[in-house]
């Protein structure tokens, strides 16, 4: 099911967030909600008449905010070049490369909401960021880094991604996956280059702080 046509999803992000500085990455704001769970159901519950899917764009997560972290202290790994944030979310991860000097950068994600929010969040911290509402996986349009947080929580979706991922590598992009170590996340096919003590929401990650690692394949 698909929101309301006329649906002011940027109103309704504004209404259920806050804009707040990011716990590991605090040079960028987010609109983020303070009630993890009470946003959760909200969507789940209440707004299940508009189609609303659970609002991962809504949180700043580990695999994110450590990824966000590594573009920002290490800037060369993005500037002058062309980059990708799959599965983007919030955003974060795409502003924190924009930050860094990218000389573009795109914010692909399936969910209608994370879009909004991707231009909302980069206005809010006035950078220049492309949202695009689809799946990338399987495609190739010469981006010379492409970087995916925390997308390792399905299997199915693990394994379709590292694999677009490998080939992308394997033609010269520089790839980055921003994770925690997740259930899913194939380390034999990676090695983690940098890691962080990123500060998170319990509720969502059943702790406050999560050591997360930044990840390149093998």
């Amino acid at each position: 099911m698909k929101a309301e046509a006329g649906f002011d999803r940027g109103a309704f992000i504004r209404a259920q967030t806050r804009l707040l500085p990011v716990p590991h990455a605090p040079e960028i704001s987010l609109h983020v909600a303070e009630e993890a769970t009470e946003l959760w159901q909200k969507t789940e519950e209440e707004l299940a008449v508009i189609g609303l899917p659970p609002p991962f764009w809504a949180f700043a997560w580990a695999g994110g905010q450590a990824l966000a972290r590594h573009l920002i202290d290490n800037p060369g790994i993005v500037a002058g070049r062309r980059v990708l944030d799959f599965a983007s979310g919030s955003g974060l991860v795409a502003i924190a490369a924009a930050k860094a000097g990218a000389a573009s950068v795109e914010a692909c994600d399936i969910d209608a909401f994370a879009v909004a929010a991707i231009g909302i969040n980069a206005a809010a911290n006035a950078v220049a960021v492309t949202p695009r509402s689809e799946d990338l996986i399987g495609r190739d349009e010469g981006w010379d880094v492409v970087c995916a947080g925390d997308v390792c929580y399905e299997r199915e979706m693990a394994e379709r991604v590292v694999d677009w991922l490998s080939g992308l590598t394997a033609r010269g992009a520089a790839v980055l996956i921003g994770d925690p170590g997740r259930s899913y996340l194939p380390k034999a096919r990676l090695e983690a280059i940098a890691t962080y003590e990123v500060p998170v929401t319990r509720a969502l990650e059943d702790a406050e702080i999560k050591r997360s690692s930044v990840w390149r394949l093998r």
